[in-house]
This record gives C-alpha cells, sequence and structure tokens, in this order.
C-alpha cells in the first residue's frame, strides 16, 4: 500500500468500491482495536475510543491544558494492531495515549494530536508506551496475554520487550 498526498479512512467492506485515485492510499482501521486502562488498572476493549467516543470520555469537555483538571484521574488509550501471519494473528503494532479525566466535574485533559499520531505509529506497526506506568503495563500484558493468548506468542521479541 502506498500513501500519497491523501488518504481514505474504509471500511474493508467499501474496498472493492475504490478505483485507481492518484496519490490517494487507503487506511484500513478493522485491524485497529482500542482498549482502556482505567486508574485502577482494569483493563477492557472500548472500540468507541477510535472516534474519540469511548465510555470513559462520553460528556467530557477536554481541554489540553493539565492545569484545568486538578481532580483528574489517568487514563490509557492503547492502540493495538493485529495482523495474520503465517503462524496465526499477531500483535504488530502498540502504542499508548495518555488522558486524565475528573467524572464528578465533568472535564477532562488530552493532547488529541498526540491520540491521532500514536493511532497512526500503532497502524504503522511500530511499538511505543510513551512513558506508561510500570502497574499500567503490567496490567496491559495480562490483558494482552489472556485475551488472545495466540496473538501474544506470534508476536515479536520487541513488543515483548516493552514489558520487560
Amino acid at each position: 500500500m502506498q500513501m500519497g498526498k491523501g488518504f481514505n479512512i474504509l471500511p474493508s467492506n467499501e474496498l472493492a468500491h475504490q478505483r485507481n485515485q492518484f496519490g490517494m492510499g487507503i487506511v484500513d482501521l478493522n485491524a485497529l482495536s482500542s482498549v482502556i486502562i482505567d486508574p485502577d488498572n482494569r483493563v477492557y476493549v472500548d472500540m468507541g475510543a477510535l472516534h474519540a467516543k469511548s465510555d470513559v470520555e462520553r460528556g467530557i469537555r477536554f481541554s489540553p491544558d493539565k492545569d484545568t483538571v486538578p481532580n483528574g484521574q489517568p487514563y490509557w488509550v492503547v492502540w493495538v494492531a493485529m495482523e495474520r501471519t503465517g503462524d496465526g494473528p499477531a500483535i504488530v503494532g502498540l502504542t499508548a495515549s495518555e488522558m486524565w479525566i475528573d467524572r464528578e466535574s465533568r472535564r477532562g485533559w488530552k493532547v488529541l494530536p498526540d491520540h491521532v499520531n500514536a493511532m497512526d505509529k500503532a497502524l504503522k506497526r511500530r511499538f511505543h508506551l510513551y512513558h506508561m506506568p510500570e502497574d499500567k503495563k503490567q496490567a496491559l500484558r495480562t490483558f494482552l496475554e489472556n485475551v488472545h493468548p495466540q496473538a501474544w506468542n506470534n508476536s515479536s521479541p520487541e513488543l515483548k520487550a516493552l514489558f520487560e
């Protein structure tokens, strides 16, 4: 796939309708999942985060100024890119983005360009957990190992090194 001057985000069932367009590539989000890690280290899939509409983000007014959320709690959005290899599914991209949310005041902090860039990096098969605290990393590792053991086992040593 070659990326040109622009790109389209299309679900895979619409790929058949794509015509040759000069300078256009396709970003297929079907291979990307979003995982949330809450302040209590509960880890769960919430596909709404792909469009900044996860359950924890709904009803929250976000600001790029962290000082506006003094009572915020840390949440992490983890972008997981999967691909089918010869041995079966594998995690081929994994990045994370931080946000702070104060449910009571309905205010939050996040840097949206950082979330978009992290999503892009996961799609481009990169691994980075951006200063994620150790307890969050271990919760994520346990989740990935348990939710899809075959994908974890088929993943690269580079991914597993993130958790050591």
